[in-house]
């Protein structure tokens, strides 16, 4: 693929959400396919042909996390959409090589459950192999480096809410 045309490749449309508890931390699930580094996330995805950005936000955290809408409260939506490029490596590779990158609608939303109701397995197949609760500063340090300008966007526009 030629640098053009990876660059006329759009982004995929996609959600996250930044799901926190009643002590202010953050979940964050270690993917199961990277093998190249200890990187933790947050629940994302892509949005489908035609849904809904809220329905999108909880299909993708029941799938990845296996928390039901029941146990969370929408705290808030950003505005902003954020853009970031996949690295040139991983262009033409992921997603079928349909994208050049993600353009994601962030969610802040409040886990009113406990522990026990996540289920990283409640998806066939896991997108986690193992979740934890963190201090929602550490976000930026734990995910692979080509996001975290997206994760310190994210944590500065939600900070004052969690």
């Amino acid at each position: 693929m030629t640098e053009d045309e990876k660059m006329e490749l759009p982004y995929r449309p996609c959600v996250g959400v930044m799901l926190v508890n009643a002590r202010g931390e953050a979940f964050v699930g270690r993917r199961i396919d990277n093998k190249e580094g200890d990187w933790w996330q947050m629940p994302q995805g892509g949005i489908d042909e035609g849904e809904d950005i809220e329905a999108a936000a909880l299909r993708e955290l029941g799938e990845e996390t296996g928390v039901v809408p029941r146990h969370i409260s929408i705290i808030a939506k950003m505005e902003e959409q954020l853009r970031y490029d996949l690295p040139e490596e991983l262009i033409g590779k992921l997603w079928k090589g349909q994208y050049r990158g993600q353009e994601q609608v962030w969610y802040l939303a409040r886990f009113t459950g406990t522990d026990a109701d996540v289920d990283i397995e409640a998806h066939d197949p896991p997108e986690f192999c193992d979740w934890k609760w963190i201090d929602p500063e550490q976000l930026p340090n734990m995910i692979v480096p080509f996001k975290k300008r997206i994760y310190r966007a994210v944590l500065e526009e939600f900070r004052a809410l969690i």
